[in-house]
């Protein structure tokens, strides 16, 4: 039975954690939405809830996290992690901020941990403020979000700012200190009503050392990278067991393509070093109303077989915010989103059996498009991102890709992986 119950706020975010949990010797099943009783397998360590929350009204996110919750614990779940970005995408009125306090309040908890450090994917938290590499996050590319723009590098700042709650800091210096150390004052903070602390962390030996420290809390926030040493913190103390082959898929026969609907530079990147057949959609004319998917599908199927093709609605920042200006940002992105699930379920068809799909909003719409109500978590591409397996009576293979991540051959390595 599962330990492990996360709720995570986007598609892709759900798949970079459940990938870790399963690198870490965790079965792992993801559920697409909030699952229903009854639908969660015996031989899973870990459930992971992917949402779409992270963008929505703070309202609506926290009710849709509460009910996620709910499922987590009655499917036997005793520990609950609430997974967001490593780049912390939120607004000053939230989602973080209400979520996190939902949650305690739902699970009587005084506090809880806010880490989106992911060192391997160069996400570092060094006095609360969180780096893209070497540059604050401020000065990243996430300054340009077109939803979450982060302007302000400090967490405890832009946590304050979505909580009437005490927001507090334990620095580096305490994490690496110890567990024991990192213990006693988490706890120090939390009898002083500090309900909500940013940790320091800029390498994997921290996410350990934090890992251990929190392995009795009931509850956990942040990116993927702090759950990497929450697995052997829950063996030490008796709630789950060593088993072989968590990462072990079925094999599916099919062709292979991709669907990039991401804007980041990490996506942007990645198909510019793609080698294979490369179709780049015209959003405008998506957004004009017209039926580019059957254009689009029609050059497809007279590619599939050939290697991998790659067909894009990417595009620069500036070409983006143009076309959000033109045909507002809401018309506009679900015009795109409903062609590329319109693009999943022709190129199913056509016999696609093994599918990475760039970008959350993207990924969302590709399983909501072909009905995928669970995925199989395997393998490791890249850092943060798995391949799936679709949980039916014929699966098909899946990768969610956060449009940041990934190194530039990632769609080749994908399927050289398999």
């Amino acid at each position: 039975m599962a330990i492990l119950g996360v709720i995570a706020d986007d598609f892709t975010g759900a798949t970079d954690i459940a990938g870790m949990l399963v690198k870490n010797g965790m079965r792992t099943i993801q559920t697409i939405g909030v699952p229903a009783k009854g639908t969660i397998p015996d031989d899973v360590d870990a459930v992971v809830v992917a949402l779409k929350t992270r963008s929505i009204p703070a309202k609506e996110a926290v009710s849709q996290s509460l009910d996620a919750l709910k499922a987590l614990q009655a499917a036997g779940c005793v520990r609950f992690f609430f997974k967001y970005c490593s780049t912390f995408d939120s607004t000053d009125a939230g989602n973080i901020g209400p979520v996190g306090d939902a949650l305690l309040d739902a699970l009587k908890a005084k506090r809880a941990i806010y880490c989106p450090a992911f060192p391997e994917n160069n996400r570092t938290i060094f006095f609360g403020h969180l780096f893209v590499g070497d540059v604050l996050l401020s000065d990243s590319h996430m300054r340009h979000h077109p939803l979450t723009p982060m302007t302000d590098a400090s967490l405890v700042r832009v946590l304050a700012r979505q909580t009437k709650h005490k927001v507090g800091l334990t620095p580096l210096k305490q994490v690496q200190a110890g567990s024991a150390s990192l213990r006693a004052a988490l706890d120090k903070l939390a009898s002083d009503g500090v309900r909500h602390v940013v940790v320091d962390a800029v390498a994997d030996t921290d996410l350990g050392i934090i890992g251990e420290a929190i392995g009795d809390d009931v509850l956990v926030t942040g990116g993927s990278g702090v759950a990497l040493g929450l697995p052997a913190a829950y063996r030490r103390r008796g709630l789950l067991t060593h088993k072989a082959g968590a990462d072990a898929l079925p094999k599916v026969a099919g062709a292979a393509a991709v669907l990039a609907g991401s804007c980041s530079a990490a996506t942007l990147g990645q198909i510019a070093a793609f080698k294979g057949a490369h179709l780049a959609l015209d959003t405008d004319a998506i957004c004009r109303g017209e039926d580019v998917a059957a254009a689009a599908l029609a050059w497809a199927k007279g590619k599939l077989g050939n290697g991998p093709i790659l067909l894009s609605a990417s595009d620069k920042p500036e070409a983006v915010k143009a076309l959000q200006a033109k045909y507002g940002i809401e018309k506009s992105s679900h015009a795109i989103e409903k062609t590329m699930a319109a693009l999943a379920r022709g190129l199913v068809e056509a016999g696609v059996g093994r599918m990475v799909v760039a970008g959350g909003e993207t990924s969302g719409a590709v399983v909501g498009a072909l009905d995928v109500t669970a995925l199989r978590i395997g393998p490791e591409i890249d850092p943060g991102v798995p391949w799936t397996a679709s949980v039916a009576k014929k699966p098909m293979l899946l990768a969610l890709k956060s449009g940041n991540f990934g190194a530039p051959d990632f769609f080749t390595k994908a399927f050289e992986r398999l």
